[in-house]
This record gives structure tokens, C-alpha cells and sequence, in this order.
């Protein structure tokens, strides 16, 4: 008994780690009886960002990783606990092009989008799923897991549902959701690309819980031998304790989180506020083609696709004279090609 109590207070990291990954999978709606978020796209509660900055080693940590990517379109404040990264999540790289899946939906900035990254991460007993975002990448993206709308087994990858696979993503890995919010469920190649430290060292984004996202290889530039990322695409690391990465196969990013997290307090998008004309938009079944994404000099942005011999189209120009909202005009394919025009909002 006595050699059973000593080798319980030698329990190392990557024990720890094990026992999160081998115990039951729970979706951020069953997280340890917090209250969940709800399904209507709204956050659980709003965040309120602290009224004086505390800057700590850790804070700092997460502002030069962002700083030192080139993003200035994104800030970081925090307090004792948390970085609180700030963007509207519209990437300055080119949108939706490549993409054959669409679900219809074009990219609109968000309004005040907050991202708590905790600063004092602690590995969890157990393995935490949302069925939104799990982390934000450092120009500010959201990022998912790999899966489309709707709950994720992570002990059984679902081809079905792969964004990737079923052609839903962008030539950058992202697209378009629900609530016409950007965010990437893959490897964010063209943000890659246009950071002002491109290389294998620098970190890419973080997840909710505190740890860190790294691209395809080790921060050294070596390879990641295939099998050595655990179920969430991670690995032990001596720095962070624990490091997420991008992978060119499934899971590609994300797809849980390994630290603890209060899922009642983490963001999304809420739809856009306005006529049902965009509220019940569905992916065709046979996919598009020709899609374009591109905005002209009047900032008018425009998503056009061919669908069965026609061309059908999404179109938006901020308002005059509404703050936060977008005048639209669209003719889709899931309200049977009728032109509509209307007027949404940010809320």
C-alpha cells in the first residue's frame, strides 16, 4: 500500500495527459455541469473586458505572438486569468474561393468578437468537444474542428462530415458559417503565408484552454511522425506543457480541448439580424461551380457561383445609414433563384 501511495505523487504530464485523452469525450453542453451555451448561435453571456490591463510573462505571451505575426487589426487586454484577443473576424487574406460545397453563406465582419485564451492552463480529466469554436488563430479567425454543422465523435473520424472532403472550405481553410461568420476548420495556409515570421517556430493561434497552436511540423522544423498527435492533434510539449498542430490529414487542426475550460463564456457569431431570406440557406447536393468571392472599390462584396447551368449570387454594401448593418441582395439556390433584396444586421 505504501509503495501505491508513492507512486500516485509521481504522476508526470504526460500521464495526466493520457488519462484526459482515455476518459469520456464531453460536449461542451455536458461540460462538468457548467451552464452551456445555447443553440441559437449567441454567446452564453457577454464578456466584459477588464477595466485596467494587467500585463503578466504569460499575457505577454500571447500579445507578441500576435504582434509579432503582423496582425494589427487584433488586440490583446487581459486580466489575472485571461488574454482577451479582440478582431471582427474577417481575415485581410482572400476568402471563399476554392470552395464547391457552399453552403450559400458569405462572410460578414463580426461585431465585437471576444476571445478568452486562459493564461494558467491546467491539463483536464476530461477531453472538452464544441460544436462551435475551440480557439482563435492569431490573425483573429475563429477556429473549429474539422467537422461540419452538428456533434463530433472524436474516437471515429466521419468522412461525412469532413469540411474538407465534402469541399465546404476555401483554398485558406476556412468558410463562411451559419451566422456568415468566417472561420477555419483546416490548416490556415494563406494567413500562414502573409505572417511576418512565416517559419515552423512562431504560434499560429491558441486554443480556448490556454495551449498553443503550432502549424504542421515541431517548432525545431522537424517532421511530426504520423500517429505521434494524440485524439485532439496534440503532443506533450516542455515549454507549454502541451501544443496543439495543423496536420495535412485528419483531424487538420483543433479537435478538442485538453485544459480546462468554461464553455458558458466562450464566443459566437450570432446570425445576422433581418428577413428569413437567409435564415434556412442549405449546401446543394450536387455542389457549384465557378465560385468567386471578390469586392469592388465601392466595398461591395459579392460571392457567384453556377449551379446547373445558372448563376446565382450573394452580394452585400454596408449600410448608409445604419451602423452595423449590410444592405443585401442575393439570388440562391435555396429559395428557388427569386432576387431578394433586404437589409441586416449586427447585433
Amino acid at each position: 500500500m505504501e509503495t501505491a501511495r508513492n507512486l500516485s505523487t509521481v504522476i508526470t504530464i504526460s500521464t495526466l495527459l493520457s488519462l484526459a485523452l482515455c476518459s469520456v469525450t464531453v460536449n461542451a453542453k455536458e461540460n462538468r455541469g457548467k451552464k452551456p451555451p445555447n443553440k441559437n448561435g449567441k454567446p452564453s453571456q457577454s464578456i466584459s473586458l477588464p477595466s485596467t490591463h494587467i500585463e503578466s510573462i504569460e499575457c505577454t505571451r500571447v500579445k507578441q505572438s500576435i504582434i509579432d505575426s503582423g496582425f494589427t487589426q487584433v488586440s490583446v487586454v487581459c486580466d489575472n486569468d485571461y488574454a482577451y484577443v479582440q478582431s471582427d473576424t474577417y481575415p485581410s487574406h482572400n476568402v471563399m474561393n476554392g470552395i464547391t460545397g457552399t453552403n450559400e453563406q458569405i462572410p460578414v465582419p463580426a461585431l465585437n468578437y471576444i476571445a478568452p485564451i486562459k493564461l494558467h492552463p491546467q491539463l483536464s480529466s476530461q477531453i472538452t468537444t464544441i460544436d462551435a469554436a475551440l480557439g482563435i488563430a492569431v490573425n483573429g479567425v475563429p477556429i473549429y474542428d474539422y467537422s461540419a454543422q452538428g456533434e463530433l465523435d472524436v474516437e471515429r473520424y466521419n468522412a461525412k462530415k469532413d469540411t474538407v472532403k465534402l469541399g465546404q472550405l476555401d483554398d485558406c481553410g476556412g468558410h463562411a458559417g451559419r451566422g456568415d461568420d468566417y472561420h477555419y476548420h483546416a490548416k490556415p495556409t494563406c494567413m500562414i503565408n502573409t505572417m511576418n515570421n512565416k517559419a515552423d517556430e512562431p504560434i499560429i493561434g491558441w486554443g480556448y484552454d490556454g495551449y498553443p497552436l503550432f502549424a504542421d511540423n515541431n517548432p525545431n522544423g522537424s517532421d511530426i511522425p504520423q500517429g505521434t498527435l494524440d485524439v485532439c492533434n496534440g503532443i506533450e510539449d516542455q515549454q507549454f506543457g502541451y501544443r496543439y498542430h495543423t496536420s495535412p490529414n485528419p483531424p487538420y487542426i483543433i479537435q478538442c480541448l485538453v485544459g480546462e475550460v468554461d464553455s458558458s463564456i466562450l464566443p459566437r457569431v450570432a446570425p445576422l439580424k433581418g428577413p428569413k431570406t437567409r435564415s434556412d440557406l442549405k449546401p446543394p447536393r450536387e455542389g457549384v461551380t465557378d465560385l468567386i468571392h471578390y469586392e469592388d472599390e465601392n466595398g461591395t462584396r459579392t460571392l457567384r457561383y453556377r449551379y446547373q447551368g445558372a448563376e446565382y449570387f450573394s452580394s452585400y454594401t454596408p449600410s448608409k445609414t445604419r451602423n452595423h448593418c449590410f444592405d443585401f441582395k442575393q439570388k440562391t439556390i435555396s429559395n428557388g433563384g427569386k432576387l431578394e433584396t433586404g437589409t441586416f444586421c449586427r447585433q
